[in-house]
């Protein structure tokens, strides 16, 4: 069947898509032009991942119409969306990390000789050729494990654009990137975008939505809410019409600390990545620690948690001399970490909430005859999923069928269920919608006043002000600036200078 030809690469009419007790997408039509940048958007749960793997052939429609090139799609399949050129370049990156960049590009397709053996030269000199056609000088002898996160997500579109994709879908693509190489990543897209490419966007950055994208489709509960042009909406409005009302912004008050010291760090120093660190952090108090991608935040959090080597120097926790030789010593003394990466390090998504948050307590869970107590285990479990607001059918529900937020949340309930003493945050808001940020920095807060000392690991600054006590900055390796985030020359634009190394 041919739909008339109105310009559209891509035209979704009618979606309908039903899994078992609840109807995901209700008549969700999605339109995209050749050269077009659209955002998708809308809360954990909406229905944007759904959609989309309709589109990519990985999901079967349950109701509607799909068009490419005005030419109608009956049954997309995975095969079929990539023989249009159709393809999704996801948050975490499906590159082989030990070969090399050619290797990468070529996999699955590489070009021979009259023997049938892989003509190695011809490899790499096509893969330096496209690159270079997409305007990306790259020795591509390397291995993709020495890449950064953005090089890894350009060559992600760049492989696709090899394969002739017409239409690329970013899903949370930015969500691993330092901020210094999100622009990285933008510049290529748009630079690709005005050669003829299609790109869906998926973020809930909304910042980025407005920096990068030429319109945006919005939904809800499995309903469009709309098309805009971004130039029509600002912030606020966006945020409303993603989640039916306005959301209330998180912000935290000021509270008197009992002085009574959790964690003392004093000449904390390791070669390469940290040098002379000391502060302060109190019962109950928040710190937020920020500062570009390598200037030595990540590995500190890491070192205190034993996942690294924490270098030279004194920690203690309580008065208590501290080291961590893995992370099961670090929780037994008290210190809990929330990875920036929870689906790698965070949860187990193939098992029930229930274990997830068990887990680091399953020793305690245990009684006299070495079987786990369940009726204990049940009351803490069901205790942590109401502390938590944790939305789900039932705790015995695996963990990837969660919503972000709600995935994030049983991450913190894990945390929570041992009762740390030090509470260590790697971008905790990473990756969810902004209800979801103002549920998950609330959480954060009642910790807090339960008695909690937390550092927050993160880039958002605007976040880290509106959670924290105090801000403190690092730079190539040492902590230069502290700010309190209730003083009134605090802001915004001071931290980013100290950020990048400027008093």
């Amino acid at each position: 069947m041919n739909n008339q030809n109105n310009g559209y690469i891509i035209e979704m009419r009618g979606i309908v898509k039903i899994f078992p007790g609840v109807k995901a997408l209700r008549n969700v039509d999605f339109l995209l032009k050749p050269g077009e940048i659209r955002g998708l958007v809308g809360k954990n749960g909406a229905g944007k991942s759904t959609l989309v793997n309709i589109l990519t052939g990985i999901y079967p429609k349950d109701g509607g119409l799909i068009f490419f090139n005005n030419e109608e799609i009956d049954a997309m399949t995975s095969t079929i969306a990539r023989q249009l050129g159709i393809t999704c370049v996801h948050q975490h990156s499906q590159l082989i990390a030990p070969l090399s960049i050619a290797e990468n590009v070529f996999c699955g397709d590489m070009p021979v000789n009259k023997l049938g053996i892989i003509d190695w030269r011809k490899v790499n000199q096509l893969a330096e050729t496209h690159l270079r056609e997409l305007g990306l000088n790259i020795d591509v002898t390397r291995k993709v494990e020495g890449l950064s996160v953005a090089e890894s997500q350009i060559l992600e579109i760049a492989k696709a654009m090899f394969a002739n994709a017409k239409v690329i879908v970013l899903d949370e693509a930015t969500a691993p990137l330092p901020k210094n190489e999100v622009e990285m990543l933008f510049d290529f897209v748009r630079k690709q975008r005005d050669t003829g490419v299609a790109f869906i966007y998926i973020s809930h950055y909304l910042e980025e939505v407005f920096e990068l994208c030429d319109t945006v489709t919005i939904l809800r509960d499995g309903e469009k809410i709309g098309d805009y042009d971004i130039k029509e909406l600002d912030q606020p409005e966006l945020i409303r019409l993603i989640s039916g009302a306005a959301v209330e912004r998180f912000k935290h008050t000021g509270r008197n600390l009992d002085g009574k010291v959790v964690l003392e760090v004093s000449g904390l120093s390791r070669a390469g990545e940290y040098s002379n660190l000391n502060l302060t952090l109190k019962k109950g108090e928040i710190i937020g620690l920020t500062g570009l991608e390598g200037c030595g935040k990540d590995t500190f959090a890491r070192g205190l948690f034993g996942l690294e080597h924490l270098g030279t120097g004194s920690v203690k926790i309580e008065g208590k001399n501290f080291k961590a030789k893995d992370p099961r010593d670090a929780l037994d003394q008290g210190v809990a970490y929330l990875p920036r990466d929870r689906h790698g390090y965070g949860i187990f998504g193939l098992r029930p909430i229930y274990e997830n948050i068990s887990l680091p307590i399953l020793r305690e869970l245990i009684n006299k005859v070495g079987l786990i107590n369940h009726p204990k285990e049940n009351q803490l479990v069901n205790q942590m999923v109401g502390k938590l607001n944790i939305k789900a059918s039932s705790v015995n529900q695996q963990v990837q069928f969660l919503s972000g937020g709600n995935q994030q949340k049983t991450v913190f309930a894990k945390l929570v269920s041992i009762k740390p003493k030090v509470l260590l945050l790697d971008e905790p808001t990473q990756g969810v919608d902004v209800q979801a940020k103002v549920e998950i920095m609330r959480i954060i807060d009642q910790l807090a006043q339960e008695g909690a000392a937390v550092v927050v690991i993160s880039e958002e600054i605007h976040e880290l002000l509106d959670m924290c006590d105090r801000i403190l900055v690092m730079y190539q390796g040492k902590i230069i600036k502290e700010f309190l985030t209730h003083d009134k020359n605090t802001s915004v634009e001071n931290i980013l200078r100290a950020v990048e190394g400027s008093n």
